[in-house]
């Protein structure tokens, strides 16, 4: 009974037709489940006997044949406390679910174990995307794992060499395109188009978005089967705050949960179109044509899933917010020193959110906040390295490091 469906004009599609548009209006797609048929199915089901992870959900997914599902034990990432950065901002109850624990280290794992399984039972021997970095390197990962081939395009420009090593390692015919994100993204959906056996896993996939909804699932069982007040989650693309929403709302039609949170998208200030379209209440984006930040996974001016963001957003009260780059550094700085949490830039986005969002008053400090950061620190080290102190180098010998490290020393008499 599950079936894909036009987010605009609600024609449908069979759930395994290799689709990316609408051929009625030209929007994008979701899968759509059977609440009644899942869960009929749910109660025969032994789901919550197994670990925290994308496939403790595997009831939830649109797969039908298990023995080709394609993973790496992806899913199940930390929930952790932050009470030290929590005190800081004033916040009783601040939690950071690091997706940087996945696989690959980012989030994107969720989605690929999720698209490539539905590219392996469609029978697609070749996989193509656009990226900037970490849906490469997933994809690539994913494709040699199930073995088969991977094509990815990035944009020219600086790429994170922690991102673009993966991508290669893994075996990817990787393309660097003379243009931005959005222009390597329309050549990727043209090939896929012109060639019926190349499979285009984007976050337009849905079947990407998919995987992505367990996040939110996991969040809220990592709450005792409850939801937070506030998720707060970096935007580039969007489809994994549309994703994060969509599992938030499934666990809620189904009874798991009594409340739902406000989403709460956070872009940089050089590739905001989201953020420019709620706040001056705008039902479309416009496109940055240039889009710019130190932040280059959410570097995308033109983001493929902007409607579902948008609808996410306003369908859960929730806001979206601008932060420079200056502030992601400093949260990226204050979430490692403070909380032990090593991110990429763009993941922490979310925290440089926060943080402003607390001071202008937008976020009760009595709410129950969760920040997604999405990547490893690790995918950009370059950055980080950066923005450190630098090391020190001593001669070898006590004095020296005695006096680097500022010790005074102990004179020890003679009895």
């Amino acid at each position: 009974m599950t079936h894909q469906e036009c987010i605009n004009c609600k024609t449908t599609y069979g759930i395994d037709e290799i689709i990316y548009f609408c051929k009625k209006c030209g929007d994008i797609l979701e899968i759509k489940l059977d609440f009644k048929e899942l869960s009929e199915t749910l109660k025969g089901s032994d789901w919550l006997s197994k670990p925290l992870s994308v496939w403790r959900y595997r009831d939830f997914m649109p797969i039908h044949e298990a023995t080709k599902v394609v993973t790496l034990n992806e899913g199940g990432t930390g929930l952790h406390r932050s009470e030290r950065l929590g005190a800081e901002l004033g916040l009783k109850n601040l939690y950071v679910k690091n997706e940087g624990e996945n696989p690959t280290g980012s989030f994107k794992d969720r989605g690929m174990t999720v698209g490539v399984t539905k590219a392996v039972e469609l029978g697609a021997r070749h996989v193509i995307c656009a990226s900037t970095g970490n849906t490469s390197a997933s994809l690539a990962a994913y494709a040699a794992r199930a073995g088969i081939k991977c094509t990815v395009l990035i944009p020219s420009g600086k790429i994170a060499y922690g991102k673009l090593s993966q991508a290669m390692i893994h075996g990817a015919k990787v393309l660097q395109v003379k243009g931005n994100f959005d222009q390597a993204l329309e050549f990727v959906l043209k090939l896929a188009e012109k060639h019926k056996d190349i499979y285009l896993l984007n976050s337009i996939n849905p079947f990407r978005i998919e995987g992505q909804k367990s996040l939110g699932y996991e969040i809220c069982e990592q709450l005792n089967n409850q939801a937070p007040d506030r998720i707060i989650i970096p935007v580039g693309n969007a489809g994994n705050i549309s994703a994060v929403w969509k599992g938030m709302t499934e666990f809620h039609t189904l009874g798991f949960i009594k409340t739902l949170p406000k989403m709460t998208g956070i872009q940089a200030v050089g590739s905001a179109p989201i953020v420019q379209a709620i706040k001056t209440n705008s039902d479309k984006i416009i496109p940055v044509e240039h889009p710019e930040t130190v932040a280059t996974a959410i570097r995308i001016g033109a983001p493929v899933s902007w409607k579902k963001a948008v609808n996410a957003i306003h369908e859960s009260n929730g806001t979206a917010e601008t932060v420079t780059d200056e502030e992601i550094l400093d949260a990226q700085k204050i979430l490692a020193r403070i909380e032990g949490i090593f991110v990429e830039p763009a993941s922490a986005s979310s925290i440089a959110g926060l943080k402003k969002l607390v001071k202008n008053g937008v976020i009760s400090k009595d709410e129950r906040v969760v920040c997604i950061t999405t990547g490893h620190g690790l995918k950009d080290p370059d950055t980080a390295v950066k923005m450190s102190e630098k090391p020190v180098e001593v001669e070898a010998e006590m004095k020296a490091i005695e006096d680097a490290l500022g010790l005074k020393r102990q004179v020890i008499l003679a009895r």
